[in-house]
């Protein structure tokens, strides 16, 4: 049971993820063999749906703007400052986020990278937008790939003439597919700094305490 209460949220939002990307899949099949019988075509089974270009494309898409908002959020909350927001460093106070590492060095329960010191604890200065940012870049290029693929197989269907990945890179059903997201992700995340600021949700890390000042900046 400690386990449980231990990794609680990691545990829900993954379940709640499983049962999304499921009703995606259903949805989605359902609606292509639609499709299919529209066009006189066979119909596919689950399987064969799950791994298709169509599919592919689409669980892509949403993964990449969901990586390109969580790497951008990591770097420019790093950077830049929004008085008032739980979401935000006080632009007036120093950070103890921001100390240098290597003071750290000595004590037990260090990382390891930061015991290591030098290039290792630089990278892992780092890490998690670099991570975030390598998870979106594998995410669009999934995308672009499947895109291209799915837009071939359509092309065929009505005899139109079939492009290479690298000329589908040019095309604005690929960039419409990413920016119809990223505007989203965006978006949601803008009205999520600005409403920290007079809203709280009590018991979230992610609101400030019920009682502080709007001005109150951070958590």
């Amino acid at each position: 049971m400690r386990f449980l209460r231990d990794n609680g949220l990691t545990l829900a939002l993954g379940g709640i993820f499983c049962v999304c990307l499921g009703g995606m899949l259903w949805a989605g099949w359902l609606h292509e063999n639609a499709e299919l019988a529209r066009h006189g075509a066979p119909s596919v089974d689950l399987l064969r749906y799950f791994f298709s270009p169509q599919f592919q494309s689409s669980l892509f898409e949403n993964w990449e703007s969901e990586f390109l908002q969580m790497s951008a959020y990591v770097i420019m909350t790093a950077l830049l400052f929004q008085r008032g927001s739980a979401e935000s460093k006080d632009p007036d106070t120093s950070n103890p986020e921001d100390g240098d590492p290597a003071r750290e060095r000595h004590k037990a329960d260090a990382p390891w990278p930061v015991k290591a010191g030098g290039l290792w604890s630089g990278l892992y200065s780092y890490s998690l937008g670099i991570a975030l940012l390598a998870l979106f870049f594998l995410s669009f290029i999934m995308h672009w790939l499947q895109s291209s693929a799915s837009a071939n197989q359509d092309a065929m269907l009505h005899g139109e003439q079939e492009q290479t990945a690298l000329q589908y890179l040019a095309d604005p059903q690929l960039w419409f597919e990413s920016f119809q997201n990223w505007q989203s992700e965006f978006l949601s995340t803008a009205v999520l700094v600005v409403l920290s600021i007079v809203l709280r949700y009590r018991g979230s890390p992610e609101s400030k305490p019920v009682a502080k000042p709007h001005s109150a900046t951070g958590r």
